[in-house]
């Protein structure tokens, strides 16, 4: 299951973290977060140990939105190192995703 990530435990979550992190910005109210949910949740067993995957919910947590400047959601960023790596907006394929977090594994 995907980390429930908050403005409160980014850092030690995700800007700590030894392992790639996959944090999607979402809301309840997107239709397109909802699509995208599934995918972000199976990637969470897929990859457990490997990556951590995360999902913050906008509305709840300006504060991590504001500082990455997510304006547009579902934004999915790929963190290595404290650094954004990668990033996806919008609703797009599994695979897109799977290959930003597989090439960002292969670069570790």
């Amino acid at each position: 299951m995907a980390l429930e990530i908050t403005d409160a435990n980014f850092e030690e979550l995700v800007l700590n973290s030894e392992i790639p992190v996959v944090v999607d910005f979402w809301a309840e109210w997107c239709g397109p977060c909802r699509m995208l949910g599934p995918i972000i949740e199976k990637m969470a067993g897929d990859y457990e140990g490997k990556a951590v995957i995360g999902k913050v919910n906008v509305d709840e947590n300006p504060g991590v939105s504001a500082k990455f400047g997510v304006r547009n959601i579902p934004t999915v960023l790929f963190i290595k190192g404290g650094e954004v790596a990668e990033k996806s907006v919008g609703a797009v394929p599994e695979s897109a995703l799977v290959g930003k977090l597989e090439s960002l594994l292969k670069s570790s």
